[in-house]
């Protein structure tokens, strides 16, 4: 089976990514936030052993205006989709990506949106539910490309971009999932050239501010 190629579509560039928070759930306090991370193994002949696996396995993070490090694909679980559904969407609109999600969330984890980190109490906190994405296609056209840039990382590296604690323990519980599902069969990765493995950094918009 010949790996997927990056898929420039039309329609994709009909499509907007959602707004507002009319259809927000949430439970109690918390604002219920879906999101994954997209991983793809790099190619290697032969058979592999399972630090083979890790020593290929790349993520695929985003760059939000104004900061430099880098997170995951994550936002709203809206009261019209499945949590899965709702971390596919985010994939698609802040980084490009489609591909098979995994049948059970890495883990969940409480957090504050970016613009209330240094307020009291619960104000702002988010309840997130993290997937693992493997990665089958890349498009050169997305929702949201002007704000989010990403960058295919290895797996080792991305510790020391993440933004938070709480995504080096979902990165842990990915190479968990990774190595011991007894169902998992990792599939040909998309074809890349030498420049997708680094930032695509677009021009952001001035003001934008990008929240959990």
């Amino acid at each position: 089976m010949a790996p997927p190629a990056v898929a420039a579509s039309t329609t994709t560039a009909m499509v907007c990514a959602r707004q507002g928070r009319l259809q927000q759930r949430y439970e109690g306090c918390y604002r219920l936030v879906s999101g994954c991370i997209p991983y793809m193994l790099k190619e290697e002949d032969g058979e592999s052993s399972c630090q083979d696996v890790l020593g290929r396995l790349q993520v695929l993070m985003i760059s939000t205006p104004k900061r430099g490090d880098l997170i995951f694909p994550k936002g709203g679980w809206e009261d019209d989709e499945s949590i899965d559904e709702a971390a596919c969407r985010e994939a698609f609109e802040e980084a490009g990506v489609k591909g098979i999600i995994s049948a059970t969330p890495l883990g969940e984890w409480i957090f504050k949106s970016k613009s209330k980190q240094n307020s009291c109490g619960l104000q702002g906190a988010c309840k997130g539910f993290m997937f693992g994405l493997q990665v089958t296609e890349l498009l050169e056209i997305w929702p949201e490309q002007v704000t989010h840039g990403r960058r295919w990382v290895p797996v080792d590296e991305a510790y020391g971009l993440c933004r938070y604690d709480w995504m080096r323990e979902a990165l842990d519980k990915l190479k968990e999932q990774l190595l011991f599902e007894s169902n998992f069969r990792p599939l040909p990765s998309p074809e890349m050239d030498s420049s997708s493995l680094y930032m695509v950094m677009p021009a952001a918009a001035e003001g934008t501010v990008a929240l959990c």
